[in-house]
């Protein structure tokens, strides 16, 4: 392989408007593009009989963000603490991590902060409405 370069990093989610919402209001990342895959090969690729994926691509900087809602819908999980092996988060820089949390709706869950870490780093948790853990940190 040789020299490879990110493209996204996708979130799977049980409803795409709900989350764009969260990503694009809350957060405010615009909408790239938005649109449909289904197929014989889209189901060979993921290895889910007649899968469809609904997608939404966001620019979140240097970083494109892609949401998807795949029918038919896998089994609900439980939500993984974030030490857990195949736990995954967001991360989000901010230049001010305490303005960043007090501009947050009360609907967004808060899981913990903003704290400042022995690295020196400020930075906290919160949820998406799919329980994704989304970190947003003073680089």
């Amino acid at each position: 392989m040789s020299n490879p370069n990110a493209h996204h990093v996708g979130l799977t989610v049980s409803d795409l408007d709900r989350a764009l919402e969260f990503y694009r209001d809350t957060l405010g990342f615009p909408v790239l593009d938005r649109f449909e895959v289904s197929g014989e090969a889209f189901a060979d690729v993921t290895d889910i009989d007649s899968a469809a994926g609904s997608f939404v691509h966001l620019d979140a900087g240097d970083v494109r963000l892609e949401l998807v809602e795949y029918e038919p819908m896998g089994a609900d999980h439980t939500r993984p603490d974030i030490n857990q092996p195949g736990a995954a988060h967001l991360a989000l820089a901010v230049e001010d991590a305490d303005a960043a949390f007090e501009a947050l709706p009360e609907s967004v869950e808060q899981v913990g902060g903003p704290r400042t870490t022995d690295s020196g780093t400020r930075l906290g948790f919160v949820r998406d409405p799919d329980g994704n853990l989304v970190e947003l940190l003073e680089a």
